[in-house]
């Protein structure tokens, strides 16, 4: 008879048409929630062995590979799974010295010609620099005296600072050195990434610090300095650029590159002898 048939004809009571005598069991597999936690998680089925075989242990999937140059790196500076680092630079100095028009120019290639003080301003470019790509998180902050409380916030967060000064204000010149004490005392180094710009370098008929002048601070707080215009774009790539590679630069002296084992150690590695 067909299945159906042999289930109909089964008498109420009974588990099967059998002649038994047992009754019913109410649960026909009393453990099947504890063997059903005891099988490893994922869509793989348990496969029984065959009689007179013994069971083989269940293989394991190995473990994630990891991506070399992922994640958070040392220094700060990170990188994510397609390779490509990011870095934080910060643009700090006096008021009216020119930042925004730096930040715009190298950002949106364009001339900022009106003057309209910055509180904080925040901006992100792809590039590539000496044939590794980028991702620079520009922060263009204020540089009025009275949000100088905002400072220490964003000098913690920064990879690395553009000191701007313009060569037209001597001002903003002699705001420098406080600038970098600052920086320094925030990130407790004595050393930090950051590079001197003297801006408006184009304005030559009103230049109140020389050359000469700038490269002296600069040898004084051990940094590059380089002088730029936004207005006719005179080093202002190279100026962002300038910096990343000083951050790279200083992160790999923070954590070197682990070397490269040895082929002795390699072969040392490699054999696993048994001796019986």
């Amino acid at each position: 008879r067909r299945c159906r048939d042999v289930w109909r004809s089964a008498p109420p009571g009974r588990c099967d048409p059998r002649p038994c005598g047992h009754p019913a069991s109410p649960r026909l597999l009393p453990d099947l929630a504890s063997l059903g936690a005891a099988l490893p998680p994922g869509p793989a089925l348990l496969k029984l062995p065959a009689p007179g075989t013994l069971a083989r242990p269940l293989a394991r999937s190995p473990p994630a590979a990891h991506v070399p140059g992922a994640g958070p790196r040392a220094g700060g500076g990170s990188a994510d799974g397609s390779g490509q680092e990011k870095y934080r630079l910060v643009v700090v100095g006096g008021g009216g010295v020119g930042k925004s028009a730096l930040t715009i120019q190298f950002i949106q290639s364009y001339f900022v010609t009106d003057y309209d003080p910055t509180i904080e301003d925040s901006y992100t470019k792809q590039c590539v620099i000496d044939d590794r790509a980028a991702r620079l998180d520009i922060l263009d902050t204020a540089g009025q005296e009275e949000f100088g409380a905002m400072r220490e916030q964003y000098m913690r967060t920064g990879e690395g600072f553009l000191l701007v000064f313009s060569v037209t204000d001597r001002g903003s010149f002699e705001e420098i050195y406080k600038f970098q004490r600052q920086i320094l005392r925030v990130k407790d180094r004595d050393e930090f990434p950051m590079i001197l710009i003297g801006n408006k370098a184009d304005l030559d008929h009103q230049r109140q610090v020389t050359q000469e002048e700038g490269q002296q601070l600069a040898r004084q707080l051990k940094v590059t300095y380089m002088e730029a215009s936004a207005k006719i774009r005179m080093n202002v790539d190279q100026a962002f650029h300038e910096l990343v590679r000083v951050i790279r630069k200083f992160q790999e002296q923070e954590c070197p590159p682990s070397p490269e084992p040895t082929r002795k150690e390699k072969d040392k590695k490699g054999c696993h002898c048994v001796i019986f």
